[in-house]
């Protein structure tokens, strides 16, 4: 896994958490920080993804 993969899942796990421990944010907060796990998440499968592709390459020595 790549550097920025784990970035954006310590991202994504943080808001996530930080979203379930605080039940009494308001709602644009809350609203926020759904939808900064949402792009977090989709950004690392992005990245895990784009990693997987760009390593696989066994004929190149």
């Amino acid at each position: 896994m790549s550097r920025s993969a784990v970035l954006l899942l310590i991202m994504t796990l943080s808001s996530l958490a930080v979203l379930w421990l605080s039940p009494a944010l308001n709602e644009g907060i809350a609203l926020l920080l759904k939808g900064g796990s949402v792009v977090f998440g989709a950004g690392f499968l992005v990245a895990l993804m784009a990693g997987r592709r760009i390593k696989f390459d066994p004929v190149l020595r």
